[in-house]
């Protein structure tokens, strides 16, 4: 497994741990602090924008129980510093299934990958 493989599994991990715990510590620390996300599903004309300094406690906070996994479908080394990952976002809130495609691009910083910029379309 490539190091980018496992940040990835770690990150979808530690989301798991903070939908558990509702403790957004371990999640943020994968985050760059130039973080920026762009959220949307079909019912909107606009992405809901966020960065670094969003309520992650408040968004681990809104569900009872859920899960998340990633299908890596497909991976771009641009440099030795800066991967673009895309691949589809498998969900399960309360039960139900949600899923989203996403992009994602990581950055090195301090010889450690952290998430530059996050694209999460929803599916439905």
């Amino acid at each position: 497994m490539s190091e980018i493989e496992e940040v990835l599994d770690a990150y979808f991990r530690a989301w798991n741990i903070g939908f558990d715990t509702k403790d957004p510590v371990e999640l943020q620390g994968f985050m760059s602090k130039d973080f920026t996300g762009y959220w949307a599903h079909a019912g909107m004309t606009k992405t809901y924008d966020y960065d670094f300094n969003y309520d992650l406690a408040g968004v681990l906070g809104q569900y009872e129980q859920a899960e998340k996994n990633f299908e890596i479908l497909s991976m771009v080394e641009r440099n030795d510093d800066n991967y673009l990952v895309m691949g589809r976002e498998q969900n399960i809130v309360n039960g139900s299934p949600a899923t989203a495609m996403c992009m994602f691009v990581w950055r090195r910083e301090d010889g450690e990958l952290k998430l530059l910029r996050e694209y999460i379309e929803l599916e439905r």
